[in-house]
């Protein structure tokens, strides 16, 4: 990724009342769908939210522990299979990385913007997720999960 040479209003991750709200959130879907809310995903949920932005898993494990001591790398990384399974977070291919949801509660295909300068990026309604449905079916495909990334420069970095 290029430096970039101007200022960015980037993302920014949940705190507070907010970051308590999204949590609370999770761990009914959680309830809902059956399963449990444990502190490791509660935890990898934390950290996404308060982030804003995606973060790497091995970033994860070094500022996990609330003692500021590191995971233990397989802890992290079910945490963040869980999290993607539930739809919590979505796991971008191309970054390597894991980003909590930003669409709510629904099930969605997840669509991102990546700006290959500064590294922002932002969760978007992606284009006719109904046609590659649609197309899967005729194939006798199941689809379990679809995951659009489309890299360019953000408006502060175009101009």
């Amino acid at each position: 990724m290029a430096e970039c040479e101007h200022d960015h209003d980037g993302p920014e991750g949940l705190s507070g009342h907010h970051l308590s709200h999204a949590l609370h959130d999770a761990e009914d879907r959680c309830v809902r769908a059956g399963e449990r809310m444990t502190q490791p995903r509660r935890r990898a949920l934390e950290l996404l939210l308060e982030a804003g932005k995606p973060m790497k898993a091995y970033d994860l494990i070094e500022i996990f522990g609330e003692d500021g001591r590191p995971a233990k790398p397989p802890t992290v990384y079910r945490a963040l299979d869980f999290l993607a399974k539930l739809g919590l977070a979505h796991r971008i291919e191309s970054l390597n990385a894991y980003v909590a949801c930003e669409m709510g509660e629904r099930n969605h295909a997840a669509a991102f913007l990546i700006c290959d300068c500064c590294g922002a990026t932002e969760e978007v309604e992606p284009f006719a997720p109904e046609k590659v449905q649609a197309a899967a079916s005729k194939s006798g495909y199941i689809i379990e999960a679809v995951t659009v990334e489309a890299h360019g420069r953000c408006g502060a970095c175009a101009s």
